[in-house]
């Protein structure tokens, strides 16, 4: 139920909370600027596998490359790594490959998920998202989709 008397958030908050001796996984989407629909190519994948397995601060696991956007899930490789930051690099390292004009909206959505049934939840959503955008039949289909790194909720 939403309150009318909250103001209505035109942009999202960032800034990743670590916890001492928690996990931290974060849901991360990312859009397109313009939402053009241009990331569903081998290229593309290629380009951002690339950048995420060299931006190597934050390990990505699970993700997900739409034609407008990306989901994925991220997590810290040392303690004192700010996400924003990362994701900044990592947007830029895939800039100068794809021929140095940037694709990216500027704002993402991050969110820190808090247990391990949350995340299992959050990635039915994320990998059925191909089918509810009509793009393919079964999610099992939709081949820009992968795991880079195996994230543990421990």
């Amino acid at each position: 139920m939403c309150d009318s008397n909250l103001p209505s958030r035109r942009r999202p908050t960032h800034g990743v909370r670590m916890i001492s001796n928690a996990p931290t996984i974060v849901f991360l989407t990312i859009c397109t600027k313009d939402r053009v629909k241009i990331l569903d190519n081998d290229i593309i994948h290629n380009y951002l596998l690339e950048a995420w397995r060299e931006s190597d601060a934050w390990s990505v696991g699970r993700y997900v490359i739409m034609p407008d956007h990306i989901h994925l899930f991220a997590s810290p490789n040392c303690e004192e790594t700010d996400f924003d930051a990362w994701v900044r690099y990592w947007k830029s390292m895939f800039t100068r490959r794809h021929g140095g004009r940037s694709i990216w909206q500027i704002e993402h959505w991050d969110r820190r998920l808090r247990t391990g049934d949350s995340y299992e939840k959050k990635w039915e959503y994320v990998r059925s998202n191909p089918v509810r955008h009509g793009v393919v039949k079964n999610w099992q289909d939709w081949k820009y989709q992968g795991e880079i790194h195996r994230l543990y909720w421990i």
